[in-house]
């Protein structure tokens, strides 16, 4: 890692017993050579922060900007995408408006765009530019208009240059031509329509710079995920991040190889892709300061330390490692079930043994955006494995999927809702297919189910009761699953409601952050293994049910 340039400005030396944030983040994009004045921009952009902005930007903005704008020996910027990974209110909107301005003012960027998924936030983060370009005579006299519509918002120069506000969908940015694109929470965008709308935007000029900045994401967060493997695999993966990813897929949580995203969408072969990520390495407790430090550096140049100390004490652990932390959300995080028992049936070689039966088990999420098909089956060890083999957006695929798959003289047997769920349409289909049996699954089962995947999850961390004289050899039967971040995530956050009567309950959709459909799934599936039942007859060879 290289040093930080000399000529960066800096805060005087602190004090012996102060803590600051760190200045170089934990994992970036290693620069090619010394970074100077000739061979970075960022110190022009430092420099007209304080000469002209009166803004003395932080240690760790004015490392940020003169790595992230080296350049190569003939003189073009080395990084065609820039991702900033860092903890929430860290200075991303100070950073993105001064170097707005300065592509506008210094570098003479014809299009510059900012956008969020929240429009507001990047009307926000605009206005904040205007104000400062407003607030110094010299470049106020250099604006030609100000467009304050909302939706429509522009600060144009005489000169012709322009800082737009366009929304993050599929049509933000299409007929434009930019220079600067500034995208603000990555981590939202679940689906590759705003990047390929907005960021090709930039294709016909040959030194244009895209920016995309945000805290960790989760299963959900598509196109940051992807950026994120591949910056990762290209560094050595530093966290074993790309090990846990390989031979998982489903439309949360794409393999490497294929997830779904634009053939440009982004390469490193020529040093396209810049990664800088401030985040407190794995494992971290959330109450250890040096966790604080490496996730948010401006720690110690603004008060940070009460409101961390606070949000570590008072939220979900899973809210804290993402939002303040900056780390992805793997199942590691507290949940329903006891501390560590989630991570101990994770099995990267697990599978269901040959010959072995097979059950399958459909789950819809109660605004129908996807559904889940999960399998579960015994493995050589006689314990339950549970694997997502298929998750995509709305209900239609789902019939289709079966059917590719049914055998003559043999049914595939699935397991479905048949009452109050969004799946009953789905199990009407299925039961009038040739070659699926389905199982009727509803009432006290729902909660039976929910307790048995709870049973073999604890079983991990299950020891004998002397006293009732139980022995090693008692140990209840244990769930394994492979790495998969769809069904992590919501096995880390899910949480349960009580059923009708109070006496039993089960996962609640509304109260979970990620919902519970692929955990119902889970379980429907895994209760329908340990039950008494004749046997089964679907097998994972023979059906060619390969995770898609």
């Amino acid at each position: 890692m290289a040093s930080s340039p000399s000529s960066v400005s800096r805060p005087a030396v602190p004090a012996p017993d102060r803590l600051y944030g760190h200045e170089v983040p934990r994992v970036f994009t290693p620069p090619l050579r010394e970074l100077t004045r000739e061979t970075s921009l960022g110190f022009a952009v430092i420099d007209f922060a304080r000469d002209l902005l009166g803004v003395t930007l932080r240690p760790w903005q004015a490392w940020f900007l003169v790595h992230a704008l080296e350049l190569l020996e003939d003189g073009r910027l080395r990084f065609r995408t820039v991702v900033l990974s860092v903890a929430r209110q860290n200075g991303k909107s100070t950073l993105s408006q001064v170097l707005a301005l300065w592509a506008m003012y210094v570098r003479g960027s014809g299009l510059v765009i900012g956008t969020a998924q929240n429009l507001d936030i990047s009307e926000e983060v605009w206005d904040g530019a205007v104000d400062l370009a407003e607030g110094v005579d010299e470049l106020a006299d250099l604006i030609g208009a100000v467009h304050r519509s909302n939706g429509k918002k522009a600060l144009v120069l005489e000169s012709g240059e322009r800082y737009r506000v366009q929304p993050a969908t599929r049509r933000g940015g299409r007929g434009l031509s930019g220079d600067l694109i500034m995208l603000d929470e990555l981590r939202e965008h679940s689906t590759w329509d705003a990047w390929s709308a907005v960021t090709k935007t930039t294709m016909a000029r040959p030194d244009a710079l895209i920016l995309g900045m945000s805290n960790a994401g989760d299963a959900a967060s598509i196109v940051l995920r992807h950026l994120r493997l591949m910056a990762h695999r290209e560094l050595g993966d530093p966290d074993g991040i790309v090990r846990s990813a390989e031979g998982v897929a489903d439309i949360l949580a794409a393999p490497v190889e294929d997830d779904g995203a634009p053939d440009d969408a982004i390469t490193n072969g020529d040093a396209a892709l810049g990664w800088f990520e401030w985040s407190a390495p794995p494992g971290v407790d959330v109450h250890d300061v040096d966790g604080w430090l490496a996730a948010n550096p401006s720690y110690g140049h603004v008060e940070m330390h009460r409101a961390l100390a606070s949000a570590a004490t008072t939220d979900p652990e899973w809210v804290f490692r993402t939002e303040c932390l900056c780390q992805w959300n793997d199942g590691a995080t507290e949940s329903v079930f006891p501390s560590g028992s989630w991570l101990l049936g994770q099995d990267r070689e697990s599978v269901i043994a040959d010959g072995e039966p097979v059950t399958f088990c459909v789950e819809v999420e109660p605004d129908r955006a996807n559904a889940y098909i999960v399998a579960a089956g015994r493995r050589p060890d006689g314990d339950v494995h549970v694997e997502p083999i298929a998750a995509r957006p709305g209900t239609s695929w789902v019939t289709g999927w079966f059917k590719e798959r049914t055998r003559p003289g043999q049914d595939l047997r699935v397991v479905a809702r048949r009452r109050g769920a969004a799946v009953v349409s789905i199990a009407d289909d299925l039961e009038a297919m040739d070659g699926v049996e389905v199982v009727n699954w509803g009432g006290a089962d729902l909660g039976a189910a929910c307790g048995r995947l709870f049973d073999a999850v604890v079983a991990h961390v299950w020891e004998p009761d002397a006293d009732e004289g139980e022995t090693a050899g008692d140990q209840p039967e244990r769930l394994w699953h492979r790495p998969s971040p769809v069904l992590d995530l919501v096995a880390g956050t899910v949480v349960t409601r009580p059923m009708a009567g109070g006496d039993s309950w089960m996962w609640s959709a509304k109260g979970s952050p990620y919902g519970c459909a692929v955990l119902m799934a889970a379980s429907g599936a895994v209760w329908d293994v340990l039950r008494p039942q004749e046997d089964n007859s679907s097998a994972y060879e023979e059906y060619d049910v390969a995770v898609v």
